[in-house]
């Protein structure tokens, strides 16, 4: 698949050199105490439980921002079935070189492949429905670029990337400011003083709010916590003004259920952050 249009090279590189720089500092003193420096080698990841497999052009890019004449191998690509016992890719190069991008490339394939495995699973439970799974900004701090990137590779769709690709007015934000109505207003304002091109979405949390947020011509309305029942009320009251979200507490039992009621979207804070690492591991290849 296409990398999508947050995982920039500048993005990336960033993330890269913060987390070699976490890792090694002044040097890899296992690898340069024991490896010489001109031995050439290459090693395989091995895959050691079935997954949808995410990460590999993450790798690669690793692999190369250490060292430009590392060469590798693809066998599966990214999104991609994969079984345990199949080879991903080989790396060939400085056995120094490899040993010492090791670990990063390892956290990132497992934690990426596990986000990639879940959504690939909760997704296939919208098949036959035109509903669309979303990721949250519940994500790692400095990992968020690895994380949503891995949800498209699973075939999920990502929501705004942070705060500034899109204006979401939460409970807090209506609280604070004392309505919908309110907090729509002066969100539009801001959109056109600052000549923005921001979506606006709102959570509502009952009925009556679903109500003021379809007066006030919102983008989305968020449907925060409410049961089936509720949901199926609201969408109806929506009529298709604008799009529709189903959030909180969502669980993969349910997701069918929900989709039946017709909104737009469901997003999951558990795709990013209940999604159990896949084993992976780097071999050398004898």
């Amino acid at each position: 698949m296409k990398r999508p249009s947050y995982a920039t090279d500048k993005v990336l590189k960033t993330f890269i050199k913060n987390a070699l720089e976490e890792d090694i500092q002044d040097g890899d003193h296992s690898t340069l105490s024991t490896i010489p420096k001109d031995l050439k080698q290459s090693a395989k990841l091995l895959v050691k439980q079935d997954c949808i497999l995410a990460g590999v052009e993450l790798a690669e890019i690793i692999f190369k921002t250490f060292d430009k004449d590392l060469k590798i191998e693809r066998f599966i690509k990214d999104g991609n079935a994969a079984k345990v016992g199949d080879v991903a890719f080989i790396i060939t190069g400085s056995a120094r070189s490899i040993l010492s991008t090791e670990r990063l490339v390892l956290n990132c394939m497992q934690r990426m492949s596990g986000i990639a495995t879940l959504t690939y699973d909760w997704d296939s439970r919208l098949i036959g429905t035109k509903t669309k799974l979303l990721d949250t900004r519940k994500t790692t701090p400095n990992f968020r670029v690895c994380e949503k990137w891995a949800v498209a590779i699973g075939g999920g769709t990502n929501h705004r990337y942070g705060l500034y690709d899109m204006i979401m007015l939460k409970d807090n934000h209506i609280d604070y400011n004392g309505s919908i109505t309110n907090a729509v207003k002066m969100a539009k304002d801001y959109i056109k003083k600052n000549k923005k091109k921001l979506k606006i979405e709102v959570e509502t949390r009952n009925l009556e709010e679903v109500q003021e947020a379809i007066k006030a011509k919102v983008d989305r309305i968020m449907l925060d916590n409410m049961n089936v029942a509720t949901m199926k009320q609201a969408v109806e009251m929506i009529n298709g003004s604008c799009e529709s979200e189903a959030s909180g507490g969502i669980t993969r039992e349910m997701l069918k259920e929900i989709a039946s009621t017709g909104v737009t979207y469901i997003s999951a804070g558990a795709l990013t952050h209940s999604a159990e690492n896949i084993d992976l591991s780097l071999k050398a290849v004898k």
